[in-house]
């Protein structure tokens, strides 16, 4: 499984779209087997779901989304998780089962 974090520093970025950088971890059952830092490509309205879709990633985890963003994501059979906090503890918590799929409010 490929997960892309939205980060900020060593923090979780509050919106997806416009962080700097993201964090892809490939997780296998209980461990993380590679982790590589990208620069976000640009915030182009609909080319961050096709450009991760592309990268094979599986799950995107962030801060928060608009709802067109994650309808276009979930197009792309790509599951949308909301978080906050420091990335290792988000990455733990994905890997133990403690986050979950979930709708978030952000409004654009």
């Amino acid at each position: 499984m490929r997960i892309a974090i939205a980060k900020e520093g060593d923090l979780v970025s509050a919106h997806f779209g416009r962080c700097l950088e993201y964090e892809i971890i490939d997780v296998e059952g209980q461990s993380i087997k590679q982790r590589k830092t990208i620069s976000n490509p640009g915030h182009t309205p609909g080319f961050l779901p096709e450009y991760l879709s592309r990268m094979e990633v599986n799950v995107i985890i962030c801060g928060g989304m608009g709802p067109r963003a994650q309808e276009l994501f979930r197009e792309k059979n790509i599951q949308v998780i909301f978080a906050e906090g420091e990335i290792n503890k988000v990455i733990d918590d994905f890997i133990k089962g403690v986050l979950k799929e979930s709708i978030d409010k952000c409004e654009h």
